[in-house]
Order: structure tokens, then sequence, then C-alpha cells
């Protein structure tokens, strides 16, 4: 792992932390309603209005550092090498190499697989 990549690991955390805090901290909808009728109080750190339009604007500059954030864990994960001898994948271990598989003669006839015959009475339940 890179210091690049260990450095946007760490980043990409705190910014997903600081979203969750942000998002904690705004308003709903519906509390301006209640406010409005005196069952509770506007007093926020920013003003009444303008806790809104910063605690917005902070949360989608975080979203969009987080959106870049998680494009570069993904660049970097996809282009990591990896060493000789490693699969990829299970489908990598699983399928046959080109190797493996014997080739068919040309010239060789192709003969139908025969059928298993029963080893006893039609209808009997194997054991």
């Amino acid at each position: 792992m890179s210091i690049l990549e260990s450095i946007l690991l760490v980043v990409h955390a705190l910014v997903a932390v600081g979203i969750c805090v942000l998002v904690l901290l705004q308003h709903g909808k519906g509390a301006d309603m209640g406010a409005a009728f005196g069952s509770g109080s506007s007093g926020s750190l920013f003003g009444a209005v303008g806790s809104a339009n910063f605690l917005s604007r902070s949360t989608a500059a975080l979203a969009t550092v987080f959106f870049l954030s998680s494009l570069g864990l993904t660049y970097f994960g996809s282009t990591r090498s990896v060493p000789a001898g490693v699969e990829r994948s299970i489908m990598d271990t699983q399928a046959p190499k080109a190797g493996d598989v014997p080739p068919v003669p040309s010239g060789a006839p192709v003969q139908p697989a025969s059928p298993a015959t029963p080893s006893g009475k039609p209808g009997d339940i194997p054991k």
C-alpha cells in the first residue's frame, strides 16, 4: 500500500465521520413548523437562517470530497499489481488452463456417451 493510498484512506474515513456529524447537526424540514408556533427555539450557532445554509454547503463540500476519495480508492484498488503465481479470482483457480485440456485429434470419430445400465428392477431405490 503506497503512502498516497494510506493518506487517501485516512481522509476518506475522516470525511465520512464529518458528514455524519454535519447531517446530525442539521434541522429537519419539520423543525421550522414547530418553531413557528412557539414549541421550539430556533437559536443556533450561526443564527436562524444562516445555520441551514452553512451546514448544507459544508455537507455538500464534504460529500464531494467523499465522492472523489471513493473514486481515488477505487482507482488504486483496480491498478494494484498482482504478484506472479497469485490468482485474481476464484474463476482463475477453477477454470482449466490452456495446457490442462487434452487436444482432440482431428480425425478421431466422436462417440456419444453410453447410458448407464440399471443394476436392478425399474422402480428400485438405489442404496
